[in-house]
């Protein structure tokens, strides 16, 4: 990634003046015990990392996926985008928190088939969403359906492309290194492309 930009804006910590980056930190260090590198780096915009926030939140708790289909979707976008550190991130969430099985995430680390067929049409669908830029064919959205989603994970599924571009596109631009509690999971888009 030596041809691609990096910025030279810091990672925040709860140390900084920004008094709005400075809440926002707080926050996450009480919700998790840590403040994501990924965060820290939002920080220097705080309405970004409040945007970030409030809809991963909505993902997390008011979804009408089951967290196993949330990290398939966050996966299959971040593998879409390339991006290192949510790979690593949400491989470790998956494996952690949501339970999700082993050979469900290793297939989504490796851009491979997902045994599972409602989780693979989800996938599909995902990533076709990312390819073609929010622009299904009717085939594409019908297959999906098919397979037990309705409309609404359809929207669910933009709130999640949206949020994952916010964390992709700035993890992108930072190039941010895996946090040492996602570092067993790490995981090298160059070996994927």
């Amino acid at each position: 990634m030596s041809h691609v930009f990096k910025t030279s804006l810091p990672t925040l910590g709860l140390d900084t003046n920004n008094a709005e980056a400075k809440k926002l930190l707080q926050a996450a260090q009480d919700e998790m015990g840590m403040i994501p590198t990924m965060y820290g780096n939002m920080a220097n915009h705080p309405d970004l990392l409040a945007t970030y926030r409030l809809g991963y939140d909505a993902l997390r708790k008011r979804t009408n996926f089951s967290q196993t289909e949330v990290e398939v979707v966050f996966l299959t976008i971040s593998y879409e985008n390339a991006c290192e550190y949510c790979m690593a991130a949400h491989s470790f969430l998956a494996d952690v928190a949501s339970k999700v099985p082993k050979e469900v995430t290793e297939a989504l680390r490796n851009g491979e088939a997902i045994q599972d067929e409602k989780l693979n049409a989800l996938h599909q669908f995902t990533k076709t969403m990312v390819v073609k830029r929010g622009n299904p064919s009717p085939e594409d959205a019908q297959a999906f359906l098919n397979a037990g989603y309705t409309e609404n994970h359809i929207l669910e599924i933009i709130l999640a492309i949206s949020v994952k571009i916010i964390s992709n596109y700035s993890n992108h631009i930072f190039h941010t290194k895996p946090d040492p509690a996602f570092a067993g999971r790490a995981w090298k888009a160059s070996q994927h492309a």
